[in-house]
C-alpha cells in the first residue's frame, strides 16, 4: 500500500559491498552497541514521569514511528531523539562528512524527513507530539518534564 508523501522521499543507497561499502567484524561490533531504546536519557525521563504520577507505554508498536513514551489516556507521545542519528545542527554538520558522503547525507536527511512525516501523521491521528534531544533531557530534565506535565494538566481540566 504505497502512501502519498507531501514531498519526494529521499532514497538512501544500500550499505553493501557492491556499492563500495565495506564492513569489518570490528565495525559491526561497535555498531551493535548503539542502543535504540532504554537509553539513559529515556530511563531518566520515564522515571521522572512515573514519579509525577503518570503511567505510560514504552516503544508502542501500534503507532507510527514507535514512540519512546505514549500516554494513551492523554493522546500524547514523546520521542527522545539522539543528536547524531536524528540530525541535530544538521546544516552545520553536513559539510563535515567526508567518507561515504552519498550514503550518510541521504541517511541523515531521510531520518529527518521521516521524523517530520511521523509527527504529521500522529498529529493527524489526534496526538500531541513532544520531541526532545537526548542532551536536552540530560541537562534540563526538569524543564522537559514540566513542559509535558503542563500539557497533561491542561488535558485533565478540559
Amino acid at each position: 500500500m504505497p502512501k502519498k508523501y507531501s514531498e519526494e522521499r529521499i532514497i538512501v543507497p544500500r550499505f553493501n559491498e557492491e556499492s563500495g561499502f565495506y564492513t569489518t567484524p570490528e565495525r559491526s561490533k561497535i555498531m551493535s552497541k548503539i542502543r535504540g531504546k532504554n537509553t539513559k536519557p529515556e530511563l531518566a525521563f520515564r522515571k521522572a514521569l512515573y514519579a509525577a504520577g503518570y503511567r505510560y507505554r514504552i516503544d508502542y508498536k501500534k503507532l507510527i514511528g514507535k514512540p519512546d513514551i505514549v500516554l494513551k489516556k492523554y493522546r500524547t507521545v514523546i520521542f527522545i531523539d539522539g543528536e547524531y542519528w536524528h540530525g541535530r545542527n544538521w546544516e552545520e554538520r553536513k559539510p563535515k562528512i567526508k567518507t561515504n558522503r552519498d550514503f550518510w547525507v541521504a541517511k541523515f536527511e531521510r531520518n529527518i524527513q521521516r521524523d517530520k512525516e511521523v509527527n504529521a501523521e500522529l498529529k493527524r491521528l489526534g496526538y500531541t507530539v513532544f520531541r526532545f534531544w537526548e542532551s536536552e533531557v540530560k541537562k534540563e530534565l526538569e524543564f522537559c518534564i514540566e513542559k509535558v506535565i503542563q500539557h497533561l494538566k491542561v488535558d485533565e481540566t478540559s
